[in-house]
C-alpha cells in the first residue's frame, strides 16, 4: 500500500455514548478524517464500541427476557450490530464532510471478523465489564450458564468477558482492495467481531477484543506507515496526576518499553495504546505511532504535537 497509508484508531470521545451524541460526535470526527485526506493520506479507520455494544447487549437481553420465544443475543452478534450502526453514522458524516470540501472519495464500512485463540490465557482471567447491573439471583443464573460475573457494588453484579489478543483479520483482503482503490475504509470496529476457526467455519466467541491491539494488527497487515491513535489527551504523560507529571513528545521503542515495565500507564486505558504503539513501531522500517486527541489529529500527523513512538 501507499507509504502514506494511515490507520486511525478512534476512541470513545470520537463517537459519543447515546444515539444523539454519536450523531454529533461523528460530525466532529469526520472533520479530523477529512483533514488527513487533505494531507494526502490513504485512511483506514478503526473505532471503539464500548458504550454502544453494552447498550445493544443490554437491550437484546432485556428483549429476550420479555419474549421467551426469542433467544438471547450472543456477544459476537452484539459486536456485529455495533459495527453496523457506528459505521452507518461515521461513513455518512465523513462522506458529507469530504463533499463539503469538494472531495469525492467513497467511504465504506466493512463488517470485520477477527480470529482469536480459544486457549488465550485471557479466558482464565476475564476483566471486561459488559451489560446491565444484575441482582444476586440473575448473577447466579449467569454463572450457571457458564458466564463470568463480578460484584461491582454491594448486591450489584455485572458480566465480565475475556479480552483475547487478535490473531487474524478475516476480511483483510477486502479492506486492502478498497483502500488500494482510494476509498476511506472503516473496519475492525470494536476490535472486530471475535470468532474462532473450526475447520472452514467461523463461530462467534463470547469475548471482547482490545480495539487498540486490533488496530495495530490492521496497520501491520496493511503495511501502513502510520498508526494514529486518537484518544482523550493531546500527549501521553508519565507520573500522571502527580506533581511530577511529564508530557511525552518523541519516544523510542526502548524507552516506551521501559515506561511499561515501570507501570507508568493505566491498564485498560493508556496501557493497551502504548503496547499497540510499541508493537507497530517495532515491525517495519519507517513505522510510527502517534497518540493524540481528535482536535490535534492533523498536527499530530505532521508531528507538531502528540506523543510519537518510532
Amino acid at each position: 500500500m501507499s507509504e502514506k497509508t494511515v490507520v486511525v484508531a478512534l476512541g470513545h470521545k470520537a463517537l459519543g455514548t447515546t444515539l444523539p451524541e454519536q450523531k454529533t460526535a461523528t460530525r466532529e470526527t469526520a472533520k479530523a478524517i477529512a483533514d488527513l485526506v487533505e494531507e494526502g493520506a490513504n485512511v483506514v479507520i478503526s473505532h471503539s464500541n464500548g458504550p454502544q455494544v453494552g447498550m445493544i447487549h443490554t437491550a437484546m437481553n432485556e428483549f429476550g427476557k420479555a419474549h421467551p420465544d426469542y433467544t438471547f443475543a450472543p456477544m459476537s452478534v452484539c459486536s456485529a450490530m455495533s459495527q453496523g450502526y457506528i459505521g452507518y453514522d461515521l461513513q455518512n458524516a465523513i462522506r458529507a464532510e469530504l463533499l463539503s470540501r469538494g472531495i469525492y472519495k467513497p467511504v465504506a464500512t466493512i463488517l470485520t471478523q477477527v480470529v482469536i485463540d480459544p486457549y488465550d490465557e485471557a479466558f482464565g482471567e476475564p476483566e471486561k465489564i459488559i451489560g446491565r447491573v444484575l441482582n444476586s439471583e440473575e448473577a447466579e443464573s449467569e454463572e450457571e450458564k457458564g458466564n463470568f460475573v463480578t460484584e461491582t457494588a454491594k448486591g450489584e453484579y455485572r458480566r465480565i468477558l475475556a479480552a483475547p489478543k487478535p490473531q487474524k483479520i478475516i476480511e483483510l483482503e477486502t479492506i486492502r482492495t478498497l483502500a488500494n482503490a482510494g476509498q476511506v475504509v472503516i473496519a475492525a470496529g470494536g476490535g472486530g467481531i471475535p470468532v474462532m476457526e473450526q475447520g472452514i467455519d467461523l463461530h462467534g466467541a463470547s469475548a471482547i477484543i482490545e480495539k487498540d491491539l486490533a488496530s495495530e494488527l490492521l496497520a501491520e497487515e496493511l503495511d501502513a506507515d502510520t498508526l494514529l491513535i486518537l484518544t482523550s489527551v493531546e500527549k501521553v504523560s508519565l507520573n500522571k496526576d502527580t506533581d511530577n507529571e511529564t508530557l511525552l513528545d518523541t519516544v523510542s521503542v526502548d524507552d516506551a518499553n521501559k515506561y511499561i515495565s515501570e507501570n507508568q500507564f493505566a491498564a485498560g486505558s493508556m496501557l493497551p495504546k502504548i503496547e499497540a504503539a510499541v508493537s507497530f513501531a517495532s515491525k517495519g522500517s519507517g513505522h510510527r505511532t502517534i497518540i493524540t486527541d481528535i482536535a490535534h489529529a492533523r498536527d499530530g500527523y505532521r508531528e507538531k504535537t502528540g506523543t510519537i513512538i518510532k
